[in-house]
């Protein structure tokens, strides 16, 4: 099942948009919102697979809305006005419907991002491993991601943010950290809980049973607590 997010300042249309959504079995609708800035930090705390956006909205239209997205849900606009087509290409929009649309418009645009979506997850399945690299799609761009530079990464639902010793931000990406660990040489790092995998060549400091970084710790799950401490063992002097 997919997520979806509805964002129009129009009761009427956001009416309309929620109906239809709750007449597809294959989406999941997270939230509905008038604001499209409170939209904006919700996107930002959430993984979303799909957002239908109005263009047209105070405060924050639907084209500024998306080139500020911090990850890359699948972007379906909503509107009134076709003048606007020309940069939802350029913005790579999964479609653009033009208000009033029908159901079967509105599926056959879901239809198109689930292809989509669906391709994506099957190019991170096949991707092949090495011991420098990957690349790795974040905020609608393709990163190379040199594994020596990271320090640990957090996974949340579907995507995960890896904090990198070159970058002041996390470098977000919408794949699960089940898949990214595939994908990881074997030995240079170690999933350590749940929720996080670290590079065991960057771990200087342990503390009551948590890795620190800087002024983040780190706890070792439970699960995985023997693993650790054996790798602590065999390195131990």
């Amino acid at each position: 099942m997919m997520t979806i997010v509805a964002v129009d300042d129009e009761p009427l249309a956001l009416q309309l948009i929620t109906r239809y959504i709750e007449e597809t079995p294959e989406l999941s609708l997270l939230r509905k919102f008038k604001n499209p800035l409170e939209a904006a930090v919700f996107l930002k705390e959430n993984s979303v697979d799909i957002v239908m956006l109005d263009i047209q909205m105070p405060e924050l239209n639907g084209i500024e809305f998306t080139r500020q997205m911090t990850r890359g849900p699948k972007v379906i606009f909503t509107t009134a006005y076709k003048k606007y087509a020309i940069e939802g290409f350029k913005l790579e929009v999964v479609d653009y419907l033009v208000k009033p649309f029908s159901y079967q418009d509105f599926h056959k645009a879901i239809q198109r991002a689930e292809k989509l979506i669906n391709l994506e997850k099957k190019s991170y399945e096949n991707i092949e491993s090495n011991n420098e690299f990957l690349y790795l799609k974040s905020n609608y761009k393709i990163k190379r991601l040199k594994f020596n530079d990271i320090q640990y990464i957090e996974g949340f639902n579907d995507y995960v943010r890896i904090y990198a010793v070159s970058s002041l931000e996390p470098i977000q990406s919408q794949i699960t950290l089940k898949v990214l660990e595939a994908k990881l040489p074997a030995g240079k790092f170690m999933r350590i809980h749940r929720s996080f995998i670290v590079n065991l060549q960057m771990v200087d400091t342990i503390d009551r049973g948590r890795i620190v970084f800087g002024k983040v710790y780190i706890p070792v799950g439970d699960q995985y607590k023997e693993k650790f401490e054996d790798y602590l063992r065999k390195n131990f002097l």
